[in-house]
């Protein structure tokens, strides 16, 4: 029998997964819960095979942040990455946190267990079209530091508020923005705004 955690924070979504998997014979979900944290904290207490992690949830810790938690401090647990918004970027970020696999939310039922199954068994189980437009894209070229500058750009907060939410001056906020618009290749603001997001970098 292979035992599943599951993690994700929207209830009816978490149930209709749940009740699914359910149905296989050879499957029991022994957590089911709404956080990283809480995923975390679960999958130390059950020591499952496999924990279906969704890669949005609320709070301080995300899916990849506790699939990374959980490669250090239980190695022996496979990880699967849940996602309704397929970004090369996010997989490239999963897979930097060792997880197995990467599925999209919209995939069949059986798909799901069948990764599952694949995963417990030592199989890497990955989005083949995601997978091929993560080797062939763009990576990344902002720094962290960039990214939270752009983040709140792009949630329309002013330089001078951006540069006192993240102790900067302001001449280093507008140094920020514009070396982020030049690494982009973007035309202004708006426009790196809109590369960053449709790459999956925001």
């Amino acid at each position: 029998m292979i035992r599943v955690l599951l993690a994700e924070d929207m209830d009816l979504i978490r149930g209709a997964i749940v009740a699914l998997l359910g149905l296989e014979s050879d499957l029991t979900v022994v957590a089911e819960v709404a956080s990283g944290k809480a995923a975390v904290t679960a999958a130390l207490e059950q020591r499952p095979d496999v924990a279906v992690l969704d890669v949005h949830m609320p709070g301080e810790m995300d899916g990849l942040a506790a699939a990374g938690v959980l490669a250090e401090r239980l190695p022996e647990c496979r990880v699967v990455i849940l996602t309704s918004v397929g970004r090369p970027e996010t997989l490239r970020k999963a897979l930097s946190s060792e997880v197995s696999g990467f599925m999209l939310k919209d995939a069949p039922p059986a798909q799901l267990a069948e990764a599952i199954r694949r995963v417990a068994a030592g199989e890497r189980v990955l989005d083949p079209e995601l997978a091929a437009q993560a080797i062939m894209g763009r990576p990344n070229p902002l720094s962290a530091r960039e990214i939270e500058v752009l983040r709140l750009a792009a949630d329309g907060v002013e330089p001078a508020v951006i540069a006192s939410t993240l102790f900067l001056s302001k001449g280093t906020v507008r140094n920020y923005l514009g070396a982020i618009v030049t690494k982009l290749d973007a035309r202004n603001r708006l426009d790196a705004v809109r590369i960053a997001t449709e790459a999956g970098w925001l």
